[in-house]
């Protein structure tokens, strides 16, 4: 038996710490989301993946200790494993973590984040089975969804209860070529952006809009994804992106009120919104800069061309209802023993697992 092979099924969770607490959030009117409701996500997500057939479930170590806490009293039949990747509350942890799971024999990530946190897993580990949890400022990408059921669709995939085939499918993406460098991807949008700053936090500033690509033009999403969705809707499953071009002000086009920011509207001046095809490339040239899923991450110099494009080849996401659906059908849940997992209260023990 090869190594690979004698590896139990295993399901890794990653909780980014730092998702949804930005600044973005003080200048909208959004929640924050809390250490504890996160802590509580991971334990449930842990708990959904045995039960849905995974021997092994991997979390990362961190200075809030969401996950390690999450999991530390937890007995459900499986080994559970914290995995020290000397986070530093920078993206480059969910990278780096990303890859040590994969290094692990992952079949399957729970990620917890925003669409900022979900891009960087799909660079990281772009073939993983991925279960997107929302719990970040941007959350188009990521689903809004019970994380049991979110862990029990990975654990199915991961220990193969469910034909992969029939429940995996690859996301679109906007696929980004900047001249003279590195390529980058977008999962939601790929916007360009003029006068403004890499590394900028704040809503964006609608008069400084350019252009935006978007792979998904959401109407019921907040952000850059609903200036799309609310002239020419584009959801996950069409095979189709849209175009956006923005003006500079009252003189710019016709004002489309949008928002920006859960909680904020604001007036974006929009010259035309069409439909493009997958694989159609969208020109931008500088100066300027581009932000990818609300994030902005390079800066564009004048006359320096950026070609943009939508396609379906992004991460591969669990079609977490389907995947249970088919589990059910398939009697997975039936004929099982139940494990207990019993913790200390302040008098006596509690079974509640």
């Amino acid at each position: 038996m090869t190594e690979t092979a004698a590896r139990p099924a295993t399901v890794g969770i990653l909780a980014n710490p730092l998702a949804g607490r930005d600044v973005r959030r003080l200048a909208a009117r959004a929640s924050t989301t809390t250490l504890e409701i996160k802590r509580d996500q991971v334990a449930r997500a842990a708990i959904g993946a045995v039960a849905g057939g995974a021997q092994r479930v991997l979390v990362v170590k961190e200075p809030f200790r969401i996950s390690s806490s999450a999991v530390e009293n937890l007995q459900i039949g499986a080994q559970i494993e914290v995995l020290d990747v000397g986070c530093e509350l920078r993206a480059a942890d969910s990278e780096r973590a990303v890859r040590a799971m994969q290094a692990l024999g992952c079949g399957a990530l729970v990620v917890l984040g925003g669409d900022g946190t979900q891009r960087v897993v799909a660079r990281a580990w772009p073939d993983v089975p991925l279960v997107p949890l929302s719990t970040g400022t941007n959350n188009v990408f990521p689903l809004s969804l019970e994380a049991t059921a979110a862990g029990a669709a990975a654990g199915l995939v991961a220990c193969g209860g469910v034909p992969e085939q029939q429940v995996v499918r690859r996301a679109k993406c906007v696929r980004v070529e900047v001249e003279g460098e590195s390529a980058d991807l977008a999962l939601v949008d790929a916007v360009l952006l003029a006068d403004d700053a890499v590394g900028n936090f704040m809503p964006f500033d609608p008069k400084r809009l350019r252009r935006l690509v978007l792979a998904r033009a959401e109407p019921t999403a907040v952000g850059c994804s609903p200036i799309g969705g609310l002239l020419e809707p584009c959801g996950a499953a069409d095979d189709f992106g849209v175009e956006v071009v923005c003006g500079a002000g009252a003189n710019g086009g016709r004002a489309l009120l949008a928002p920006i920011s859960p909680g904020l509207f604001r007036s974006v001046h929009v010259l035309d919104a069409r439909r493009i095809e997958l694989g159609q490339v969208v020109r931008v040239r500088g100066p300027g800069v581009l932000a990818f899923d609300g994030d902005r991450e390079r800066g564009l110099a004048p006359e320096q061309q950026a070609l943009l494009r939508v396609e379906r080849d992004g991460p591969r996401v669990v079609d977490v209802a389907r995947a249970l659906t088919l589990a059910a059908r398939a009697g997975r849940f039936v004929d099982r023993d139940h494990w207990h997992d019993a913790f200390d209260t302040a008098r006596g023990e509690l079974d509640c697992c």
